[in-house]
């Protein structure tokens, strides 16, 4: 789950990392007060939206006057804003955060996320913070530090400072440095977090070091655990197939492809979309039902997979393990009635009775084609929709 810049910020400021003067606003009206509550006469208004690339999607204006402020808090809220790390529909921008201007020195990069190559918990920094840092992570790893922190140890004040030698922080920026970093490593670990970065946290004239930026994304798997940190959902920045899936216990993702598929397992819905890809097709969408796949999930699956608007057909993939074929196969006929669909389908079952699941499907009414074999199921649904 992610959770907006404003969020991150709040979660900082618990934990006793610095952060710039800001003030949330809904409304253009309230851009004035904001100025006048901030004071300085630089302000930077920034989009609060669940994507990075901000700045160069235009969500992040820097106004050296209330008029300027007001227009660009105009301009913003209500739009959709369309960065780099969005579709072409944008994310919608429903409140705006303003900030007190700073007296930038030099921008770093901070960051922790997990690292499944080396199972340890890794420190990522750099000299080379900002908008770039991708750039610089691609061209020039050598400008990114890494540290790695044993899961069943812990972060100490000494790690610290030897990461912020590395970075060629003053002893007065090593203290703050320090105060940051263990603080970052506080939610991490205490709220089940995957990746926490700000980027750029910045060194100021005035020898303070600000978190500019806040990303956190959490494990969803652990929300149950973290009452407080499951309320700052915000449901209008995910995608609305995504969401109504996930309220059926369905892992969906949008692509933009021609064949929708329903698998049953992460790993085998991965296999499905690689031999559609190997023998011509595009799959349309990531869809795992999971073991304990009902009728209801199935006729939600459909549903969702027809809405997608460039499918031309449906590729299904079960095994039954916990559940039977022909159990599946009822289901999928009650699916199929109650979506109204009319794609054609190919369906692959294997497992506790298959052949009775599909003779039931190959004896329906429907446009369905049934296969006990994948590779031969991948190569019939690209020729029917091609």
């Amino acid at each position: 789950m992610h959770i907006h810049e404003y969020q991150a910020k709040t979660l900082f400021s618990h934990r006793h990392i610095q952060i710039p003067k800001g003030i949330l606003i809904d409304r253009t009206a309230k851009a004035s007060g904001a100025c006048k509550a901030l004071g300085g006469d630089v302000w930077v208004v920034k989009a609060q939206v669940h994507a990075g690339g901000r700045g160069k999607g235009g969500g992040v204006v820097l106004c050296r006057s209330v008029e300027e402020v007001e227009h660009a808090c105009s301009q913003l809220l209500g739009s959709q804003l369309v960065t780099p790390q969005t579709d072409v529909k944008g994310l919608p921008v429903g409140q705006l955060l303003i900030e007190a201007g700073q007296n930038i020195e030099c921008e770093l990069y901070l960051g922790l996320l997990i690292d499944r190559q080396t199972q340890k918990i890794t420190v990522l920094t750099s000299t080379e913070g900002g908008i770039d840092i991708e750039k610089v992570a691609s061209e020039t790893p050598d400008k990114i530090i890494k540290f790695g922190i044993d899961p069943l140890g812990s972060l100490s004040v000494q790690d610290c400072t030897l990461i912020a030698e590395k970075l060629g922080l003053n002893v007065e920026l090593t203290k703050q440095f320090n105060s940051t970093l263990l603080g970052l490593y506080e939610i991490f670990t205490q709220k089940d977090v995957n990746l926490i970065e700000i980027n750029p946290l910045i060194v100021t004239q005035e020898n303070q070091l600000l978190a500019l930026d806040g990303k956190i994304d959490f494990d969803d798997n652990a929300l149950y655990r973290h009452e407080d940190i499951a309320k700052l959902r915000d449901i209008s920045q995910e995608d609305e197939k995504e969401r109504l899936a996930s309220e059926y216990q369905l892992n969906y993702i949008s692509l933009d492809g021609s064949i929708g598929c329903m698998v049953n397992g992460a790993g085998l819905a991965m296999a499905t979309m690689d031999l559609i890809e190997h023998f011509g097709g595009s799959p349309a969408n990531f869809l795992d039902v999971g073991g304990g796949t009902t009728a209801d999930r199935v006729a939600k699956a459909f549903e969702l997979i027809q809405t997608e608007v460039n499918v031309k057909g449906i590729l299904v993939n079960i095994f039954g393990g916990i559940v039977r074929c022909d159990l599946i196969a009822q289901g999928i006929l009650q699916a199929i009635k109650t979506v109204g669909l009319t794609l054609p389908i190919v369906v692959r079952l294997e497992g506790t009775n298959a052949p009775e699941g599909l003779n039931l499907l190959g004896k329906s009414e429907f446009n369905i084609h049934v296969e006990s074999d994948l590779t031969k199921a991948a190569i019939k649904i690209v020729e029917l929709t091609k």
